[in-house]
């Protein structure tokens, strides 16, 4: 498959995740009104997704390693237009939450197969770049999600908008069948057995570097996604917004991601994964300061409120691919089950977010630029440790 056709690929089958989260996020009033549902309780098909999608990631990339990576991301994108078709005709919140469940168990498989499949094709500067390819790609999701999920509301409803997500699964279902190579032959694969698995999953857990590399990942994350789950209160009530106006924030953020993910794409080869990492964490801390600031010190609007937070994506997406390729590095026998490690401490840091720490910030702007500051610190924490068991592990003894 070429590698421009590869790259849009991985890169859409990841974007199912964030597009599952993203789409409906300007209809969640009016989902709550339709179901008679509260707003507390409408936020929680937020967490009804996440918490599934977070537990099964786990398995994943295991269940790859063992069957390949084609027949995984198949299966999984069936079951998740199955999943938004439940959602369409839901009748009460009980339903749609099932719904929800089921699209968080299988949306996560392009995103955990995909970063198998790099690192199947590719090592060292070619991985990173690649990797950082499909994130510039990737990044487009979550632009393109919520101004189209707006659009697709005001004209249609919000249940056309699972309608959309249900082609959207079937679509790439078809494509990935088509034109995706299978990259873990036979020869390579690693039964389920529950005893060398289980053994597996400790290792890969028990490892301090791929740990920290991970959670590191995780809160930078978390920085920028706390502002993604409150959007509408962020956008629709302190900055005035309507709901076709989330491209407002969501255009410039994600088009720093973009920015980032083609500047870690240069600097492959270029500048060591160590030193690209210490240069986005120095970009991240300006930004997160900057916000800070600016939220206790000038009004909530436009361009002064989203400015900072473009700086942030833009320094995360350079460290993303060096910080998510050396985790996965600790495990390259098993790949797969590494990305689903990988995978499920984001969605279980990014699912205690959604459901407990978004809406006790998200009733003003300085706790969120607080919040942001936080989960940076966290971050920067994580990977402080794994510098200082870096280095002591390249010093000879």
């Amino acid at each position: 498959m070429p590698y421009v056709q590869l790259a849009a690929l991985l890169a859409a089958l990841a974007t199912v995740g964030p597009f599952s989260i993203d789409t409906y996020l300007p209809a969640l009033h009016a989902i709550g009104t339709d179901l008679g549902a509260s707003t507390v309780q409408t936020q929680q098909t937020l967490t009804a997704y996440m918490l599934p999608m977070a537990l099964m990631v786990l398995w994943h990339g295991a269940i790859s390693d063992a069957y390949g990576r084609k027949p995984v991301i198949v299966v999984s994108m069936l079951l998740f237009t199955l999943a938004s078709v439940l959602c369409v005709f839901a009748g009460s919140i009980e339903m749609l939450l099932v719904g929800r469940a089921l699209q968080g168990i299988s949306a996560g498989a392009g995103m955990v197969v995909g970063r198998a499949v790099v690192r199947d094709l590719h090592e060292g500067p070619a991985a990173q770049r690649l990797m950082s390819h499909v994130s510039m790609a990737f990044a487009l999701g979550p632009a393109i999600a919520p101004i189209l999920g707006g659009w697709i509301f005001s004209a249609f409803g919000w249940r056309a908008v699972f309608v959309f997500l249900a082609l959207l699964g079937l679509a790439l279902a078809t494509l990935t069948v088509w034109r995706l190579d299978e990259t873990h032959p036979p020869a390579a694969r690693h039964p389920l057995h529950p005893g060398p698995l289980a053994r597996r999953y400790w290792s890969v857990f028990t490892s301090p570097g791929f740990v920290l590399l991970s959670l590191g990942v995780s809160y930078n994350f978390n920085g920028f996604f706390l502002y993604v789950l409150s959007a509408p209160v962020f956008l629709i009530q302190h900055l005035g917004l309507t709901e076709t106006g989330f491209g407002w924030f969501f255009i410039p953020t994600v088009s720093g991601m973009m920015a980032g993910s083609a500047m870690s794409a240069r600097l492959a080869g270029k500048l060591s994964p160590p030193r690209t990492i210490a240069l986005a964490l120095g970009i991240m801390i300006l930004a997160a300061g900057s916000n800070l600031a600016i939220a206790h010190l000038l009004p909530p609007g436009l361009p002064q409120s989203v400015l900072p937070i473009m700086l942030y994506t833009f320094g995360m997406a350079i460290a993303m691919p060096s910080l998510t390729l050396l985790a996965l590095d600790h495990f390259p026998t098993h790949r797969g089950l590494a990305s689903s490690c990988q995978s499920f401490l984001q969605m279980l840091v990014s699912s205690l977010t959604a459901g407990l720490v978004a809406p006790a910030l998200w009733d003003s702007v300085g706790n969120l630029a607080g919040g942001m500051v936080a989960n940076l610190a966290v971050g920067l924490g994580c990977i402080g440790l794994w510098w200082v068991m870096y280095r002591r592990q390249a010093q000879p003894t």
